[in-house]
């Protein structure tokens, strides 16, 4: 058996694309699939915020927890689920 290590992304599904072009962005610690082109620069926008939080707390996703997570996505306006 070998031991694989799992590395954490920011995945963005955006589903409101109806011109047909297909929109994939890549960077560190995320991966954009889809959407028009207003809802994917967004997503670029929040996933490089994230990333800045990230690294102004000397952070990767690996090892932040589920609150400072939660922190960071409020602090930069994405949406979480509540509990």
């Amino acid at each position: 058996m070998t031991n694989r290590a799992y590395k954490k992304i920011l995945l963005g599904m955006g589903l409101d694309c109806k011109d047909g072009h297909v929109r994939v962005t890549k960077g560190k610690n995320f991966a954009l699939f889809g959407g028009s082109e207003e809802t994917h620069g967004i997503m670029q926008e929040k996933a490089i915020k994230f990333n800045e939080q990230l690294n102004k707390r000397r952070k990767d996703l690996n090892n932040i927890s589920e609150q400072e997570f939660s922190d960071i996505a409020k602090d930069i306006g994405l949406k979480t689920r509540e509990k």
